[in-house]
């Protein structure tokens, strides 16, 4: 999550291949705001062409056909939905337009322990893709699996509205307001070349000014493990090389959108985008789904016990 200038060339410019829709897309695209569905569910799902999206049409048109489509409600699993009645906030690590708000992000913001910058612009691999981009990438793909397990998702901002930011204050308070069962933080990290690897960030225990993560610290670390070992065995990626003395997991009384949840919340740092290796992973849509999934189920194990 480290700093890019105000001259980054933000790769949301660009128009996004158009894809091809299978009946999955299809059926994913109530999950996700049409404006982004090309974008975020293409590699998702894959198109006909790569042997994905063909094999959900013949699925789909087998299950239509087939004399267990007519089977009973008796037949079906007994908790097909088992995170309905819960609410998962999914935080996009900052905005990618950020960097032509360089005033309103600079703005000091109380964190509790100290005050800190409203929020940044984030970092990009050496090519330019940026965080920002593939935070909100990942987020919408955590979405639409949460959701077809039954939770409500809200996201703290679409990368569109609000137009920079929000603060990390206001990311907190967003949870907060929406009484949720769990909140994520999703990033990548800036550090060195040699760097490698993710890490789960979980909440120090803090009482001071608006802060107060007493109460949260331990369900915290609880769905901080739970990510941990959900990402590592979904996505292969190691636990960092460079912090967390190999454990994936770190805390940290530093961060404002940690200290003042009243949540149970948690921040991943999903790989290192300023080393290649991590890199290529990071900019691959097919494993950014592997990443969902990982975080997904996360959260999935968590809210279930």
């Amino acid at each position: 999550m480290s700093y890019v200038g105000p001259e980054f060339d933000s790769p949301l410019s660009r128009r996004p291949r158009r894809p091809r829709r299978g009946p999955l897309t299809v059926a994913l695209a109530a999950l996700v705001p049409g404006a982004l569905i090309g974008w975020f569910v293409y590699e998702a799902v894959g198109s006909p062409g790569d042997g994905s999206g063909g094999a959900a049409a013949g699925a789909s048109s087998s299950a239509a056909v087939s004399p267990s489509a007519t089977a009973s409600n008796d037949d079906k699993p007994p908790n097909s939905k088992p995170l309905k009645g819960k609410v998962v906030v999914i935080d996009p690590g900052h905005n990618i337009t950020n960097f032509q708000h360089t005033a309103e992000i600079n703005r000091k913001v109380d964190i509790g322990t100290n005050w800190k910058e409203c929020d940044t612009t984030g970092t990009s691999t050496n090519k330019g893709y940026a965080e920002a981009q593939f935070t909100l990438d990942v987020s919408y793909r955590v979405k639409a699996l949460l959701q077809l397990q039954g939770a409500t998702v809200k996201l703290t901002h679409e990368g569109h509205s609000p137009s920079w930011g929000p603060c990390v204050d206001q990311r907190a308070k967003i949870g907060n307001d929406a009484h949720a069962d769990a909140a994520i933080s999703i990033h990548a990290d800036g550090a060195a070349a040699g760097d490698r690897g993710f890490h789960v960030i979980m909440p120090a225990s803090v009482h001071a000014g608006a802060a107060d993560t007493r109460a949260i610290v331990a369900p915290s670390a609880a769905l901080g493990r739970s990510v941990e070992s959900n990402y590592l065995r979904a996505t292969g990626e190691q636990p960092s090389n460079y912090i967390g003395e190999g454990t994936g997991l770190v805390t940290r009384k530093d961060l404002g959108g940690l200290n003042l949840s009243t949540v149970p919340k948690v921040f991943i740092e999903c790989g290192n985008m300023r080393d290649s290796k991590d890199a290529a992973l990071l900019t691959s849509g097919a494993w950014r789904q592997k990443a969902a999934q990982g975080i997904s189920e996360g959260i999935v194990s968590f809210l279930r016990g």
